[in-house]
């Protein structure tokens, strides 16, 4: 049964009051960042093909103090974070695995007091190389790639585990990465089989330079890549894209959206530069592993890359260095990138899943949209942009013809499962719609009324190969 909510009740006509954060960003350390930094870079060389074994230097020993680190942060809470290493040999490809090789990922995971199979996932890999992708034994202290991120995700647990949160979060280092992705595919086809509801992968893969090879800087802004179309699409989903739409609004689309006005919302911090693609030409990352099972994920990075400084042999040439050493790190960037990520997993944990969302509008004036009331949602936000608009329009600006159709909605039960209704004086052809599920001030990204815009693996019809 459908419950139907006037429009004229439904909709309060104030917008929502400003957002008090309550995150520990601020507690965000540049010391502990740098002391992890130094430790990372010590082990000479996290190559994925170099020693297991020896306890000071290679990519074991890497791993090894990563998963003690996590231990370490999980004494500080009561044993709140289970810490495992996720991983499996993985065998020779021919091309960048030459042997059987041991593939570690660090993982711990903090659970959620009230929705434990609702996840969120901050990543960095690891791992590290230089000129030749099979050179293990040069150094490669891959201080921006991806030591950088490896030390946010573990201040990000550090800060965030002195806290409860309804939903899971999950801190991943992964290896692999430069050898073909091999550790984010493990993880992914891991937590598949946990059975986790996963709301949002953050994949943050070299967050601390801010000066490009040809002199460009850029220190106030992070790219966020997401995807267009989905990665795990069907036959079946392209057909009702083509009828309905729905290219520009999946949901790593809109967790990249949510991201850039989380942002937003704290001028003096981090902002995000939105880029539509799921990488960069030619390059790849960990999120992509996830959005080929179908869940949520953005690539998190500098605003602009020094080529000098990655993927380089230590050497000097031509009076110019190369090589990605530690003394190329911009520390206040790197730390107020932190901020970002920490801000957005506190937001992300407290908030409920995103509702998945439909809009009947053919062959009327009008719109009726429908939704299920999702877990820990005490309202609902109706958001509207038009077809040729790249955001979410802001409250309270849809225009005279759209009158209070965008403003807070609340429901009066808001019960999961519920199914939830309004109609809108709104030509559906003309606009895209969307729903925010809220628990006080923390509201979920947008779900998008259009196919595939569910934050859910795309169901495949039997006999669908494609």
């Amino acid at each position: 049964m459908i419950k139907r909510i006037a429009l004229a009740a439904a909709l309060i006509a104030a917008p929502l009051a400003a957002q008090s954060d309550g995150s520990p960003a601020d507690e965000v350390s540049e010391e502990r960042l740098r002391a992890d930094m130094d430790t990372i870079v010590g082990f000479g060389t996290r190559h994925t093909l170099s020693s297991q074994d020896d306890p000071e230097r290679g990519v074991g020993a890497a791993v090894n103090w990563a998963l003690d680190e996590f231990r370490r942060i999980g004494a500080t809470c009561g044993g709140c974070l289970d810490v495992q290493p996720v991983g499996k040999v993985v065998e020779a490809d021919g091309r960048r695995i030459p042997a059987p090789t041991l593939i570690r990922n660090a993982v711990a995971i903090q659970r959620g007091t009230e929705r434990p199979d609702e996840v969120i996932i901050v990543q960095a890999h690891y791992d590290s190389r230089v000129t030749d992708p099979l050179n293990a034994t040069d150094d490669a202290p891959g201080a921006n790639d991806d030591g950088s991120g490896s030390v946010m995700v573990l201040e990000a647990a550090r800060l965030l585990s002195q806290n409860d949160y309804p939903s899971t979060i999950i801190y991943a280092l992964l290896t692999g990465e430069e050898q073909g992705l091999y550790g984010a595919n493990i993880l992914a086809d891991w937590v598949a089989e946990q059975g986790f509801t996963v709301k949002a992968v953050l994949n943050n893969d070299m967050i601390g330079n801010s000066c490009g090879s040809d002199g460009f800087c850029d220190a106030k802004h992070v790219r966020v890549f997401s995807e267009g179309l989905r990665a795990d699409s069907t036959k079946r989903l392209r057909a009702l894209q083509r009828r309905y739409g729905g290219e520009n609004d999946s949901p790593g689309r809109n967790l990249s959206r949510w991201l850039a006005n989380l942002a937003a919302d704290n001028p003096e911090g981090m902002q995000v530069r939105q880029i539509w693609r799921t990488d960069r030409m030619g390059r790849g990352g960990d999120q992509i592993p996830f959005l080929d099972r179908g869940y949520p994920a953005v690539r998190v990075t500098v605003a602009v890359e020094d080529y000098e400084h990655q993927h380089q042999d230590l050497r000097t040439e031509d009076e110019v260095k190369y090589g990605d050493t530690v003394d190329e790190l911009d520390w206040d960037y790197l730390t107020r990138a932190t901020k970002l990520n920490v801000r957005a997993l506190h937001h992300l944990a407290m908030a409920p899943m995103p509702p998945k969302v439909t809009a009947d509008a053919a062959v009327r004036v009008d719109t009726q949209i429908a939704w299920q009331g999702v877990r820990g949602a005490d309202q609902y936000k109706l958001r509207i942009r038009r077809t040729d608009e790249p955001h979410w329009r802001p409250h309270a600006e849809p225009g005279p013809e759209a009158e209070g159709a965008n403003l807070m909605m609340m429901t009066p039960h808001g019960g999961s499962g519920k199914e939830l209704a309004l109609t809108i004086p709104l030509r559906g052809d003309d606009w895209l719609f969307g729903v925010q599920a809220c628990n006080g001030d923390y509201c979920s990204p947008v779900s998008t009324a259009v196919p595939g815009g569910a934050f859910e693996p795309v169901e495949r019809p039997e006999g669908d190969s494609d």
